[in-house]
């Protein structure tokens, strides 16, 4: 048979229990909040001897934001309840901790009392806000990498600086430079740093052959270098690199970080990054740099491809120009050139004859002069926007008649006042229309007529040539779609009536958008 404990025995089965207790064991005094027993784990935990602790108001080891919280809990805890609560406790020096409080009420020395079970979760707490801040700081990266991408990617023109201050988002540094392979050099394009340093932009960094420009690729890896001064090989690389240079971008800088700015095995460029303090770049910064110069890989690409897309249109443009020299005006010229020459002899014979001719000498020579006119502005892009709309279109109409020998009725609103990019889009569909009608529709007259309804602007140009059927498009004749394309740009309608054997009517129609909002 079990022999019953005693009162003395259990009490000393309890205080057994309570002394040996991993986590901390406080009992306080409901009343006054004072501590009236500890285990050594809860003393120690809060850095006290055991005379200090005991006795101990809880505002004295629990911090301020939690004793609300304790206040609370000692009145409102019930026997037999337990109360849970995460808080912030102190030790003697004053520096806080995270616990898990589990309290209960009790009855201790006769008197109501709370015993709070106290763990120690710095550890976990510390570990989680890491997490979280790692987390957040990936998060924040990423979004911050996203941006970068969409803002270089979307710039065509080469904007060097820029790069340099997207990198500074995602790591700081004392000063960047972003070079650019040209022949044997590498050329800084920009530089961020000191007022002095960037004003040195741009200077070279010569190769000293292509076993330097493979250091310099390494694989299409970064290379962090600790301290530029010490022995270490890529520190006596960076400084002979650097050559007459490395006085002032060396200056005051212990870290340096090369990033090299390829596409595939082709190098462009290069980033060098460097920071006052030894050491400093990570792996972490070297992820991030190199992504940034990828994506300022592709800004390059993108920025040459863009420079020999313009040189294209540019020498596109001028053989266009030059055709239309030699298909109009040369055309005009030389038939004005045949009939000056024979129009002395024929007004010997027929002067009624040579009066026809000299009629026709004169629209030649008007139409060859109305096409240059024509020609000449578009040689100057400012002429399409700063020339009233209306002497345009006399341009390109008298430029038909001339060249075709049939009447050309223009009619125009006066003081046509429209956007620049309207105003070239209307320009340029009534030249690709002309164009149209000289081509196509043997047509024998052609009516321009420009309207300033107040509410819209609307160009009618009509011709009582052939005409097409505007269902059936005709093989290789784009310049409906091209016109459809120009009036779309500005917000403008195109519509084009046609009937073979009938003519062609087309008419083009622009509101503004206060217009457009008032309707």
């Amino acid at each position: 048979m079990n022999k019953k404990l005693s009162p003395e025995d259990k009490e000393q089965q309890y205080r057994i229990i309570f002394e040996s207790a991993s986590d901390g064991m406080i009992i306080s005094d409901v009343e006054t909040g004072r501590v009236v027993d500890a285990n050594p784990a809860a003393i120690a935990m809060h850095c006290f001897t055991r005379d200090e602790f005991i006795g101990l108001h809880f505002t004295t080891y629990v911090h301020p934001d939690s004793q609300r919280l304790f206040a609370e809990a000692a009145h409102e805890i019930q026997p037999g309840s337990v109360f849970d609560v995460p808080a912030v406790h102190l030790h003697k020096d004053g520096s806080s901790f995270y616990v898990d409080v589990r309290r209960t009420a009790i009855t201790f020395q006769a008197r109501p009392c709370v015993l709070s079970v106290v763990r120690d979760v710095s550890e976990r707490i510390n570990a989680e806000r890491l997490l979280h801040e790692r987390v957040e700081l990936h998060t924040r990266e990423q979004a911050t990498l996203l941006e970068i991408s969409k803002t270089l990617a979307s710039a065509l023109e080469l904007k060097p600086g820029l790069i340099l201050d997207q990198l500074r988002v995602l790591i700081e540094y004392t000063h960047a430079e972003l070079f650019v392979l040209e022949g044997t050099a590498m050329v800084a394009l920009a530089v961020r740093g000191s007022q002095k340093l960037e004003e040195t932009v741009p200077f070279r960094l010569h190769l000293k052959g292509p076993e330097t420009l493979m250091r310099l690729f390494n694989e299409h890896q970064p290379d962090r270098i600790a301290d530029v001064w010490s022995d270490h090989p890529s520190a006596q690389f960076l400084r002979s690199l650097l050559d007459k240079q490395a006085d002032i971008l060396l200056k005051g800088v212990q870290a340096w970080m090369w990033v090299p700015v390829a596409v595939k095995n082709r190098v462009i460029g290069s980033v060098g990054i460097a920071h006052i303090e030894r050491d400093y770049f990570t792996p972490h910064h070297a992820d991030l740099a190199l992504t940034v110069a990828n994506q300022a890989a592709i800004t390059l690409v993108n920025a040459e491809l863009y420079e020999h897309a313009q040189a294209l249109a540019a020498l596109q443009e001028r053989q266009r120009l030059a055709q239309n020299l030699h298909d109009a005006v040369n055309q005009s010229l030389f038939s004005a050139g045949l009939i000056a020459d024979v129009l002395p002899r024929l007004w010997d014979r027929d002067q009624e004859l040579a009066r026809k001719s000299l009629d026709d000498l004169r629209r030649l020579t008007r139409a060859a002069q109305a096409e240059m006119r024509a020609l000449l502005a578009e040689l100057r892009p400012s002429a399409l926007t700063d020339t009233d709309l209306g002497d345009l279109l006399h341009l390109l109409g008298h430029a038909l008649s001339g060249r075709l020998n049939i009447p050309v009725e223009i009619t125009v609103a006066n003081n046509v006042n429209l956007p620049a990019e309207v105003q070239v889009a209307f320009y340029r569909v009534c030249q690709e229309a002309l164009n149209n009608v000289a081509k196509h529709a043997k047509a024998s007259r052609v009516d321009i007529d420009l309207k300033d309804e107040g509410t819209a602007i609307e160009l009618h140009i009509r011709d009582d040539g052939r005409g097409f059927d505007p269902e059936q498009p005709i093989a290789g004749h784009y310049g409906l779609g091209m016109m459809r394309e120009r009036a779309e740009a500005v917000g403008a309608r195109l519509n084009v009536t046609s009937q073979p054997g009938r003519g062609t009517e087309l008419v083009m129609r622009w509101m503004s958008d206060s217009q457009k909002e008032t309707r």
